[in-house]
């Protein structure tokens, strides 16, 4: 398997990307505190690509990645081609996921969250640069440990780790 040290962000690139170059932002910054390797750096998918050829690229960034961000949008959950598909080989690879709402809702937002990841041991933040930065130097050992105690439900950050944050 290959080393995996990589964060895989699963996003609408058609209407989100804007939130992943500001996330690609956030981590060019020298004034701001947050850093993930980013598993899209590897290769890049054409969007002229057959659809066998993108999830064979896509499904080489996954076997990089210990962690994925889900960005959360309007029409996320709809989005059945290639980001449910992700979502899916991710879920395989036990891979922690970071579920973002856009609309900035802490939990799970029942009216845009995709039902793949709904009710799995996912964690489910608001779209905050200290939230997603606690969330991506945190979850993938809460993660563990609570797939030790065989919990399976969706997480959400407290009122107490809220607050600490500034959210």
């Amino acid at each position: 398997m290959a080393y995996r040290n990589k964060t895989y962000v699963c996003f609408d690139g058609d209407k989100d990307i804007q939130y992943y170059y500001l996330m690609k932002a956030w981590k060019a910054s020298d004034y701001v505190d947050f850093n993930f390797y980013d598993a899209h750096d590897l290769s890049t998918a054409r969007d002229s690509s057959q659809e066998a050829s993108i999830k064979r690229q896509l499904s080489e960034r996954l076997r990089s990645a210990k962690l994925m961000v889900v960005l959360i949008g309007e029409s996320t959950k709809y989005l059945t081609k290639f980001v449910k598909w992700e979502m899916e080989q991710a879920i395989r690879l036990d891979i922690p996921i970071i579920a973002v709402n856009l609309n900035n809702h802490n939990g799970v937002d029942d009216l845009r969250c995709p039902p793949t990841i709904r009710n799995q041991l996912c964690l489910h933040i608001p779209f905050k640069q200290k939230a997603l930065e606690w969330a991506i130097d945190n979850w993938i050992s809460i993660h563990v440990d609570l797939k030790a105690q065989n919990k399976s439900e969706p997480r959400v950050l407290s009122k107490d780790l809220s607050g600490k944050l500034g959210l």
